[in-house]
């Protein structure tokens, strides 16, 4: 008698050899940063990793919280998709707190984060109702 063994998602994507580890490794250290340059940021620290780690925050926030939502596309396309969203996101805050005269760099490194959260939220919510409708 054969047993048959139901694979994950996760299990799908993981190559064999030794170079498996490798893509949660980046992913970890992309995240390390970025919490990295948020934290910078928002200290207010005078760290020469400030911009650089802060830069990519403001990139890789809003690219996620916008690849998260576009599960439908092929990689490549919502690659592209998120990282023009998150330049837009991030001009579009920027605008905002200019035209109110209320610049800072704080301000904006906050404003990035609270709309990249609610957005994973947005997601995250409309994931879970469209999984109880399908349920039924």
């Amino acid at each position: 008698m054969r047993t048959s063994r139901i694979r994950t998602r996760i299990e799908a994507h993981v190559r064999p050899g030794p170079g498996r580890l490798l893509p949660p490794l980046l992913t970890g250290a992309a995240a390390a940063a970025a919490l990295a340059g948020a934290v910078l940021a928002l200290l207010d620290s005078t760290s020469p990793l400030r911009a650089p780690c802060t830069l990519f925050f403001l990139l890789a926030a809003p690219a996620l919280a916008i690849g998260a939502a576009l599960r439908g596309l092929d990689p490549y396309g919502r690659a592209v998709t998120a990282l023009a969203g998150a330049v837009a996101v991030d001009m579009l805050v920027a605008q905002a707190m200019l035209t109110l005269h209320r610049w800072s760099v704080r301000g904006g490194v906050a404003a990035v984060a609270l709309l990249s959260v609610l957005l994973l939220l947005l997601t995250a919510l409309r994931e879970r109702i469209s999984g109880k409708h399908t349920q039924k």
